[in-house]
């Protein structure tokens, strides 16, 4: 049995170097790519090119060496790929690179190398480079999808003002010690959230040098992320999201964020359950402005975790204004908010051509919020309304939308607990909407969509169990008979 040995990892300095690849197709192609990005001179041997590479040699960009292999092709040659589909002409090759003491590497064959090719992250002049010593290339691909996930595209950004300023912090710093305890507060400071942020350059340099000038930090400057979870898979939270629960020191989370969403932050992270909801108030909104100010002037980076997005119906507005008054610095990263998640996993567009031209996004969660809404304009044909919190006051918005003209034929959806393992989905029409509600125990979080689009729940689900139906009739229905708004 052949045991992949251990390679010696090797960044290589290639800018104007000569480096021959044998081969036109395109696998040559993205090797000749990954050459250029590097500043090596590629020379492309082979009979024909495609069109790429020849873009690439109209252009001045890669010298090609026209016809079949031969040896004298390795001529002033730093390194060699193979990449011809030619399991012969591949041998000879890195035999004859082998013979010149030239680093060659045959695609796909781990046994012609004597270099490998990594899989690569790269953001900017950082790159991670993952190899598996040519015994499992799905596997350094596998890690690699996974680095780009957790990976900032701003470390680019760090990365290039960090070699600007390199002189000016060992000039500053000239012992190891000092100069390496400065980076660690720097990384771990306000920096990286200001790149991310898309501060720029200039200011990017202006800020750091006032740190060196300072010497130190000071105290950890603490911040504020207010995070959108999505309904509840797990899939739906975004990769800017997964990065800012990985970085938290303190999530302070909703109660409907799900236990998988929650499985995704920072193991060691403090959790606090802040969430409010129908009938029972665990935590009211100072207190939880409270927690975020504590947290983040004692120099932690703490998560507002909110279910759906932190600026539909998540009082985000309100919390930013309160931090903005403190003077704490903050960011959003947006989440897919329940009408898209809910209506998308039960099934229902939220906008059809035939059937809803708009979409109206509201909430009924308190008689004052019922009393607000303009529901003569709710009613109105050709719309969509997602009604969010509405589960304990489905009577007084049926009441009050047949009052403002909507037909009591039109269709309804609830969908409780979307996207999770657990989602049901309920129909009818709006006449016997709390009824159906009652029949079928309805439970929060749930969303009711209301529209013509409500009845394509039945043709289109895909997920989880098909749509549940309340019967035809009900009992003394609480139907309203009042005169319908002008």
């Amino acid at each position: 049995m052949t045991v992949t040995a251990p390679l010696f990892p090797l960044f290589a300095d290639l800018r104007d170097r000569t480096v021959l690849v044998v081969g036109g197709g395109v696998v040559a192609e993205r090797k000749v790519e990954a050459l250029l990005h590097a500043g090596a001179l590629p020379r492309v041997g082979s009979p024909q090119l495609t069109r790429t590479l020849h873009a690439w040699l109209e252009s001045g960009r890669i010298r090609w060496l026209d016809g079949a292999y031969h040896d004298g092709w390795l001529d002033e040659a730093w390194l060699v790929i193979a990449a011809t589909g030619d399991a012969e002409v591949n041998r000879q090759v890195y035999e004859a690179a082998t013979a010149r003491r030239i680093l060659a590497n045959v695609v796909d064959q781990a046994e012609l190398c004597s270099f490998h090719s990594p899989a690569v992250v790269r953001r900017g002049l950082l790159q991670v480079a993952i190899s598996s010593g040519g015994g499992a290339p799905m596997l350094a691909r596998h890690v690699r999808r996974q680095l780009e996930v957790l990976l900032d595209g701003s470390l680019g950004s760090l990365a290039a003002l960090l070699d600007r300023q390199r002189e000016a912090i060992r000039a500053r710093f000239p012992d190891l010690g000092q100069r390496r305890g400065f980076l660690e507060k720097l990384l771990a400071g306000p920096l990286p959230r200001l790149l991310r942020q898309q501060l720029h350059a200039d200011r990017a340099d202006a800020f750091l040098h006032r740190l060196l000038e300072d010497g130190e930090h000071g105290p950890a400057a603490g911040s504020v992320v207010l995070v959108g979870a999505g309904p509840g898979d797990p899939g739906l939270v975004t990769l800017n999201a997964l990065r800012a629960m990985n970085e938290a020191d303190v999530i302070l989370h909703d109660r409907l964020v799900s236990a998988e969403v929650l499985d995704l932050a920072r193991r060691d992270a403090t959790r606090i359950e802040v969430g409010k909801s129908a009938g029972r108030h665990s935590m009211g909104q100072d207190q939880i402005h409270a927690l975020m100010l504590e947290h983040a002037r004692a120099g932690r980076r703490v998560v507002r975790l909110k279910g759906g997005d932190p600026f539909v119906f998540g009082r985000g507005g309100e919390e930013l204004e309160f931090l903005r008054r403190h003077g704490i610095p903050f960011e959003v990263v947006p989440g897919i908010t329940a009408a898209v998640a809910c209506a998308a996993y039960a099934g229902i567009p939220l906008t059809h051509r035939e059937h809803a031209r708009s979409l109206r996004l509201v909430t009924a969660h308190c008689k004052d919020s019922l009393d607000k809404l303009d529901w003569a304009s709710l009613a109105q044909p050709d719309q969509t309304l997602a009604v969010y919190m509405g589960v304990a006051g489905l009577e007084q918005v049926r009441e009050r939308l047949l009052l403002a003209g909507m037909p009591p034929g039109l269709a309804f959806a609830l969908v409780e607990n979307g996207s999770r393992p657990q989602q049901r989905v309920i129909t009818g029409t709006l006449a016997t909407l709390p009824e159906t509600a009652r029949h079928h125990q309805l439970q929060s979080p749930a969303l009711l969509v209301l529209g013509e689009v409500a009845a394509l729940a039945g043709q289109l689900h895909w997920f989880g169990q098909p749509p549940l139906h309340g019967p035809q009739q009900f009992d003394n229905p609480r139907v309203p008979t009042l005169p319908r708004a002008a």
